[in-house]
């Protein structure tokens, strides 16, 4: 395998260091594996005047020609698969099976939204005799996007594709703790010819690049993934110049498991979703809402599953489950687990910490969790699923519905008069029955409530990176 790569600004189409280093870690080991630069002032300043002249040409570049060098990208991506994904296992430690996957859905945001580009129809209203009405759909300009570490590849490409088959340019602040992927996006585009300035790429303190670049005048949209909060913070800074957002937030996935299901498969597929980037995807299944007859059963096999996932390194083959991403999560899961077991919850596998280098943690099961518990109102961000009881289906909905957050949600059920009141009643941008695929690439994807604003993916994704205009033509004065 090829070594880490060697970490780089990317502006105005060339790769530059700065003065300044923040350390990356494996999480599997602890121990540093690259230095990513930290922008300056200055380097912002050339990001901003490259994407202002990136955006002259890339807007006026036809859909089908930004497509083409769309698809070349991810092209390179996909025959590149190994070595991306070998960069990702090192920094953000998730079994390289699992990394290659990650990449593959990341080419194929680019993919999907470079035919979908060609495809931003206008319309014409029907009007009198001697005057037309056209709507038309334009880039909106030059977007400030900002990716978190949980998928390095994936959730860039996401931004990245959505502003570039529009017809906008980019600046992507990547997150400090995952860079590779996004380094690797822009090797990919920036040797399928993409022009300099359309994409530009910087890592630094991620609220003094927020502070700077939302309120420029050439920033004409933010898109952002991460925490509620910060999603919060950056809001208002938006707001006050008038920056149109685009959140994707924290969420608290909900699953309500009917009692017309085999609990065993129900729980088996629950428990290898749960094991996914261990647990820390704001879309991961967490609170499992069980009906009665089916309770113990579920929660049994679910503990069974979880005792039988293998964790460890990454890069051993074997490993189902790799480390959480830094100490910060280690001690987050300690402090959710002992709560939750002071107020009564049962722990019916995991909830101690493996060994004391690397940051491993296993699928933990919590049973009979009451809804006082820290784990059931805070997102975990990790293995936990939270497992309790319920009577009935409307108990199971409004237990669902109570938190701020509505993200994702998810249930299993073989009855049609469920699953139409599960997707009428449950208050989540995406509801998944009978499966634990929250989207896909031509699926609009994003929350409610507390989880974000707007849509990511699919033709919906696709119009928030454009703007709206339209044309009144009166043939004659």
């Amino acid at each position: 395998m090829t070594a880490y790569p060697d970490l780089k600004l990317y502006i105005g189409g060339a790769w530059r260091k700065t003065s300044d280093s923040l350390p990356v870690l494996n999480p599997a080991d602890e121990n540093v594996i690259g230095a990513v630069p930290v922008a300056s002032r200055a380097d912002l300043d050339d990001a901003l005047a490259a994407a202002k002249e990136g955006f002259k040409v890339w807007s006026r570049t036809s859909p089908r020609a930004r497509g083409e060098i769309m698809l070349k990208a991810a092209a390179l991506m996909r025959a590149r698969i190994d070595e991306i994904a070998h960069a990702i296992t090192l920094e953000h430690g998730k079994p390289f099976a699992q990394a290659q996957l990650e990449v593959i859905r990341g080419c194929e945001f680019f993919e999907w939204d470079a035919a979908e580009g060609q495809r931003t129809y206008g319309r014409v209203i029907p009007s009198e005799p001697g005057i037309k009405y056209v709507v038309m759909h334009q880039p909106i300009g030059m977007v400030a996007a900002f990716s978190p570490w949980n998928f390095p590849m994936s959730q860039p490409a996401r931004k990245i594709a959505g502003a570039l088959a529009a017809g906008c340019s980019i600046i992507l602040k990547a997150a400090e703790e995952t860079p590779a992927g996004a380094l690797h996006i822009a090797r990919a585009l920036h040797d399928a010819g993409l022009p300099p300035g359309v994409f530009n790429l910087v890592f630094g303190i991620p609220a003094e690049i927020s502070q700077y670049l939302i309120p420029q005048e050439q920033t004409r949209l933010i898109a952002f993934t991460g925490s509620t909060a910060v999603g919060k913070h950056l809001t208002r800074i938006a707001a006050d110049h008038m920056k149109p957002v685009l959140m994707e937030l924290g969420g608290h996935a909900p699953v309500i498991v009917c009692d017309d299901v085999d609990p065993v498969a129900a729980a088996t597929a629950s428990a290898i979703r749960k094991s996914r980037n261990t647990g820390q995807v704001c879309t991961s299944p967490t609170r499992f809402f069980v009906q009665k007859p089916i309770y113990e059963a579920f929660a049994r096999t679910f503990a069974e599953k979880a005792r039988s996932v293998v964790v460890g390194n990454g890069l051993d083959s074997a490993t189902q489950m790799g480390p959480l991403a830094n100490h910060r999560r280690i001690e987050a899961m300690e402090t959710l687990v002992a709560d939750a077991r002071a107020k009564g919850a049962r722990v019916l596998a995991g909830g101690e910490r493996i060994g004391n280098r690397g940051y491993f943690f296993p699928v933990t099961v919590l049973a009979d969790v009451p809804d006082e518990a820290r784990a059931m109102r805070e997102e975990p961000f990790g293995p936990l699923a939270l497992i309790s009881p319920v009577s009935s289906l409307d108990e199971a909905i409004e237990k669902a519905n109570s938190l701020p957050f509505g993200l994702a949600a998810y249930a299993f059920t073989h009855s049609a008069g469920n699953a139409d009141r599960i997707a009428d009643g449950i208050e989540a941008g995406n509801v998944s029955i009978n499966t634990l695929e929250a989207s896909v690439a031509e699926t609009p994807f994003g929350g409610v409530k507390d989880s974000g604003y707007g849509r990511e993916g699919g033709a919906e994704g696709l119009a928030h990176y454009t703007v709206i205009k339209t044309v009144s033509h009166r043939m004659a004065i």
